[in-house]
């Protein structure tokens, strides 16, 4: 039995996501994909709209001013790609900013001061404790593959190469057994950062944090947000797992994240869900200044 419903038949068109459930054979659970859109500034004009607008150029060099004439037309361009802005903004699902109007130019006066290159890695730091980062004892080995398109800040999303929903899944029960055997030292709970989805938080953080929170994984795109020590952040982007956060650029405006904030990438398979929980080791190590070790569930 195959079954598969479409946007049209599931969503309006202004909904932020594409989701189909796909059925391989009787007895088998639906798999759920999740899309992302992100929609290129368009202009599609009909007959009557051709029309209409020459007829208001022809009346608006006639009737004003030069100049106010291009002030009229330049503000209409702006205002289409305000608006496109604005629902792409919305397509990218909850995240730490509201998804209303002034978060949207909360987000864009943030912008200003965003980080240019997120692929270009945390300058040295000789204040930092430790001195150095965990990752050096066991590097990372290299993610296949192009890396994932990225887009917006708050919420930062990717919006292709979604990581399987088995190995979600098999991430969050990790983090949640996790926190039930080591419930003296980690909790999770709703993160901080986000104001959505699972969250690991230290109870005792050695470096400030927002609430000592470790990791948070997105529903949406099964993408992750931690903190590392700058030496690990470096190893997480040359090796290809993730890059930084756009609000950790150095610069005199206070950022709502700490400047070692990092995105990872979403797994894809059994193989990165098990380089991804080295990376969390990672967070928590340098979160709470103690090693952590995880058990990737049996499970998949």
């Amino acid at each position: 039995m195959s079954a598969t419903l479409t946007q049209a038949e599931t969503l309006m068109d202004s909904s932020p996501v594409d989701i189909s459930v796909n059925t391989k054979r009787d007895g088998d659970p639906p798999v759920i994909n999740v899309t992302i859109r992100q929609d290129p500034l368009s202009v599609t004009l009909d007959g009557p709209a051709i029309f209409a607008i020459t007829v208001l150029l022809i009346l608006g060099v006639h009737l004003l001013q030069p100049l106010a004439a291009a002030l009229f037309i330049g503000l209409a361009a702006g205002l289409l790609f305000i608006h496109n802005d604005y629902q792409n903004y919305l397509k990218l699902g909850p995240g730490g900013t509201p998804a209303t109007f002034p978060g949207y130019v909360r987000i864009n006066w943030l912008k200003l001061w965003a980080c240019r290159d997120p692929l270009n890695p945390l300058p040295a730091d000789p204040d930092v404790e430790p001195v150095a980062g965990i990752l050096r004892r066991k590097p990372l080995p290299y993610r296949c593959g192009p890396r994932p398109k990225v887009v917006g800040i708050a919420p930062q999303r990717q919006v292709n190469q979604f990581g399987s929903r088995e190995c979600y899944l098999a991430l969050r029960r990790t983090l949640e057994n996790h926190s039930s055997v080591n419930s003296e030292e980690v909790g999770v709970g709703t993160s901080c950062f986000e104001k959505h989805g699972m969250g690991l938080f230290a109870r005792y953080p050695f470096n400030k944090t927002c609430q000592g929170e470790i990791c948070h994984v997105h529903n949406s795109d099964h993408s992750m947000h931690m903190n590392l020590h700058p030496d690990d952040v470096k190893e997480v982007i040359e090796k290809g797992w993730g890059e930084r956060h756009p609000l950790t650029s150095q610069c005199l405006l206070k950022m709502p994240v700490p400047k070692q904030f990092t995105m990872v990438y979403a797994p894809r398979s059994v193989d990165e869900l098990k380089v991804v929980c080295q990376i969390i080791e990672a967070a928590g190590w340098w979160v709470s200044a103690k090693e952590m070790k995880l058990d990737v569930a049996a499970e998949i």
